[in-house]
């Protein structure tokens, strides 16, 4: 048996990981035509909520789904989100949002949010 080292996943190299965890979940949304678009502030949130020096990446797919996936589909059955919609997320005061509106549907803060 050989011993493989491999080096320390960086943070710097979690938004490109961010980039592919989200690929997976926008495919999952085609047959609904169901687009999401993510902003920098995002893309920064997730990687940064979803990645432990220690682990490295191994939490970021639980972060998604908690906090993208879960509530996305809660959305949707609620009717809030319908086929062919496009979802923006974005992250404002450290709240990630669906639309200007916090994952929950309240408003983050109506002077800062604008509904796109």
């Amino acid at each position: 048996d050989e011993i493989i080292l491999f080096h320390r996943l960086k943070r710097e190299h979690m938004g490109a990981i961010v980039d592919i965890q989200l690929g997976r979940l926008q495919k999952l949304l085609a047959d609904r035509k169901i687009t999401i678009e993510v902003n920098e502030a995002a893309r920064s949130w997730l990687a940064d909520k979803g990645y432990d020096p220690a682990y490295g990446a191994r939490p970021l797919k639980r972060v998604i789904q908690k906090n993208v996936q879960d509530p996305l589909a809660e959305e949707l059955l609620a009717g809030r989100i319908k086929d062919g919609d496009t979802v923006k997320l974005d992250a404002v005061a450290g709240t990630l949002t669906f639309n200007g509106l916090a994952v929950g549907g309240k408003p983050v803060n109506p002077k800062v949010v604008s509904l796109h």
